[in-house]
């Protein structure tokens, strides 16, 4: 028997415009629903979002989709090892007219932000990023650059493993409220990809997708998560999951208070895609592993013995009590 619950906050059109974008981007990726899910989750939420995936497995492809159906400025940056910080956040240019310097805006002055294989940039071009998705500003020469909202960066990486790649400072890594890791396609999947591609005359037309949410309803609908209510207990509960990751023998790094904050704001907008305005323990454990996977460490014993962050954070969630 189902339980009938009444929502204070309407999010029937939220649901509608989430379901708009499912479709949107399925019209050309066969398959991650799990990543699309995470991906329209963190849009609401207004937090980074970080794709890690080995090369050909559409993390790219679905950023600049999401990006196709939301109608705002779209940028991309390809990271590459001679990339500059100017290159990305702009920088001041000498006009001999006026004899004065005027600042010329890099690609990062948009609204949606897609950086593809940001580990391979070294770490100054990396670090140039830590300024402007904290606090949604750019400063050169001593002069402060706001950003119009919204913001959003969504970076894609190969794993660190891979030749040519440099890893991200943890620091770095603290400001993506959630990592998303995406993984190979199943069989079926794989030949529905090339059943729809051989159908498609070889090759995918990106322009079939558009957008269906505008500027103004992504604004309400990041207003509307405000109104969505988290019980003190489940605000324990959350604390308690991260606070863990601090006392833990398998990890030499825990979670900072960013990742208890990614993870209500995450759980937030899961619920508003459901039409509750309230979230539930289910909400928290669904999003944990993705906000807090990135932001914790092993140590070198328990790398070597092949345990996963998703391994240890399970073993967290599974021990403390869950929420009534």
């Amino acid at each position: 028997m189902s339980t009938q619950f009444e929502s204070r906050v309407d999010f029937s059109e939220l649901r509608e415009t989430v379901e708009n974008i499912r479709t949107e981007i399925h019209r050309i990726v066969v398959g991650q629903d799990r990543m699309i899910d995470l991906l329209i989750a963190a849009v609401l939420a207004d937090g980074h979002v970080l794709i890690e995936g080995v090369p050909g497995i559409a993390k790219t492809l679905t950023a600049k989709l999401l990006a196709r159906t939301l109608d705002v400025n779209f940028q991309r940056i390809q990271f590459t090892p001679d990339l500059m910080p100017s290159d990305v956040v702009g920088t001041s240019v000498f006009n001999p007219k006026t004899a004065e310097f005027s600042f010329h805006s890099g690609p990062v002055f948009s609204n949606f932000v897609l950086i593809d294989e940001i580990n391979r940039a070294p770490a100054k071009t990396q670090a140039a990023l830590f300024e402007v998705m904290e606090e949604r500003q750019v400063t050169v020469d001593g002069i402060t650059h706001t950003l119009a909202p919204p913001f959003l960066v969504i970076a894609t990486q190969n794993p660190i493993d891979q030749e040519g790649t440099y890893r991200l400072p943890e620091a770095q890594l603290d400001r993506f409220m959630v990592k998303i890791e995406v993984h190979y396609p199943s069989l079926t999947e794989e030949q529905k990809i090339l059943s729809e591609f051989h159908q498609r005359n070889n090759s995918f037309d990106i322009s079939a997708v558009t957008p269906v949410m505008s500027r103004e309803q992504l604004t309400r609908f990041r207003q509307s998560l405000r109104e969505i209510r988290a019980e003190e207990n489940l605000l324990h509960y959350i604390a308690e999951i991260t606070h863990q990751t601090r006392n833990n023998q398998a990890l030499s790094l825990g979670a900072s208070p960013r990742a208890s904050l990614g993870i209500l704001m995450a759980s937030k907008a899961f619920a508003a895609m459901e039409g509750r305005d309230f979230i539930t323990p289910d909400d928290i454990k669904n999003v944990a592993a993705t906000v807090l996977r990135h932001r914790i460490m092993l140590t070198p014993e328990k790398e070597m013995e092949g345990i996963t962050p998703e391994d240890v954070i399970t073993q967290i969630i599974t021990r403390i009590e869950i929420p009534r």
